[in-house]
């Protein structure tokens, strides 16, 4: 009976988790589809080139108070609890999204309106800063020892939600307005619906409870917790192999996942409702494997699978974008996508637990803030103003690849270097959940 109550509360948490970070990343990812209808509204430029730059640069902006954030928050929730920093984390990206979907645009207000974009997006930064590293350490905290891996898993299912969510959105517009109702307007109606952010994620977080691995910690730390300085001191290993871990993670993300929508319809020309529904169909495929490849993590070890499918993502993605840009089309593109997005997948599941596992439960999610957060702000916030300009420099449609190319190497060296979860550990846990 105990056992029936434990698994019950353990579903609680995880669904309280993986809800809230798929509200809490659907409008992050919104602007990223977005960008070139914003870049003209907000952002208007004789060359429509350079003002795309714009918007996919403030897109940027957010990722420099991400390491801020993700710092700020980290310690509150290693001090105050995972649930607390969950809770102010919804409340600040409340306010970051009414900003932007309310904003007056620059025919109204001038300079005004992209400085009110910038502001909700460094905002929005700050606040999406902390909630990778608190929601992994919750998850993580609260499964059981031989399942760590699926638990972990599911933090990226949430964020594969809110790209599913914000593609189909963002699609739904585009296929039932007119290019002038949606630029005009229609735009604001998928940041608008964000805002069901407010009510539902803090009444889904105020439900939940915090792990008994994160309590006993704290009880045997008497309530303390190390400051920053310490934990950069002490555990300067565990942030380079996590950054390392990161950095082919956050890469393919907004390049494969985020930026794809806007490359494909501005560089290979394909219609952008048609696109958005690639995109939903290979998200899809990718939120089933994420989960599958964490639980065989608890099987075979994190890094056995890291490295499996960082390295098929690495032997895949040069090819397959050479393949598309020979002759695009949507046929080729579904293809491309479903590989890509199988081998992302793949690599997602295990990633936050990996992560998790290289930092004590005391400074855990101040250590995975920095680590991720610094990753996220130099590889990944500028990523897609990086393969845009890349494209354009080198006037190759396979430009982006190049740059996942590198990301991933330092993700291999990172996958090598990082610590192994004990296999004796899990199969002791193991036994004892199936005593018990």
């Amino acid at each position: 009976m105990q056992t029936s109550s434990a698994g019950v509360s353990r579903t609680r948490q995880v669904i309280a988790a993986v809800i809230g970070n798929a509200l809490e990343w659907y409008d992050f990812i919104v602007y990223g589809f977005l960008a070139s209808i914003i870049a003209r509204q907000f952002f208007p430029s004789e060359d429509e080139y350079a003002s795309l730059l714009m918007a996919l640069a403030t897109f940027g902006v957010g990722f420099f108070m991400r390491p801020v954030g993700g710092i700020l928050l980290g310690m509150y929730s290693d001090r105050k609890g995972r649930k607390a920093a969950m809770q102010m984390i919804i409340r600040l990206m409340t306010v970051s999204i009414a900003l932007i979907a309310f904003a007056p645009d620059y025919a109204a207000i001038g300079m005004g309106a992209p400085l009110l974009i910038v502001i909700a997006r460094m905002l929005q930064g700050f606040a999406t800063g902390g909630e990778y590293a608190s929601a992994t350490a919750f998850l993580v905290e609260s499964a059981p020892a031989h399942r760590k891996g699926l638990y972990g898993s599911w933090q990226l299912v949430g964020q594969c939600l809110a790209v599913f969510a914000g593609a189909g959105m963002v699609a739904l517009f585009t296929h039932l307005l007119s290019p002038e109702a949606l630029d005009s307007w229609g735009w604001r109606i998928p940041f608008m619906i964000g805002l069901l952010i407010g009510p539902v994620g803090l009444w889904i977080r105020k439900h939940m409870e915090e792990p008994e691995e994160f309590l006993q910690a704290r009880k045997q730390a008497k309530g303390e917790s190390p400051g920053l300085l310490h934990v950069i001191r002490e555990h300067r290993r565990a942030i380079l192999v996590s950054m390392g871990l990161a950095c082919g993670a956050t890469v393919s993300f907004y390049v494969v996942l985020v930026n794809m929508p806007t490359f494909a319809h501005k560089n290979l020309g394909l219609p952008l409702d048609q696109v958005l529904l690639v995109q939903m169909i290979a998200v899809a495929v990718m939120t089933v494997v994420i989960p599958l490849s964490g639980a065989l993590s608890d099987r075979l070890g994190r890094r056995p699978v890291l490295m499996a499918f960082t390295l098929a993502f690495f032997l895949m993605v040069y090819p397959l974008y050479v393949w598309v840009a020979a002759a695009p089309s949507v046929e080729r593109l579904l293809v491309m996508q479903l590989l890509l997005c199988s081998a992302i997948g793949g690599f997602f599941g295990p990633a936050p637990t990996a992560l998790a596992e290289q930092f004590p439960i005391e400074v855990r999610s101040t250590g995975v803030s920095v680590a991720y957060n610094v990753a996220v702000m130099v590889f990944g916030g500028f990523a897609p103003l990086i393969v845009t300009w890349l494209s354009k420099v080198l006037a190759t449609p396979v430009a982006p690849s190049f740059y996942v190319l590198f990301a991933c190497l330092l993700t291999l060296l990172g996958t090598y270097c990082m610590q192994e979860a004990s296999r004796a550990k899990r199969s002791v846990a193991l036994n004892l959940e199936v005593k018990s």
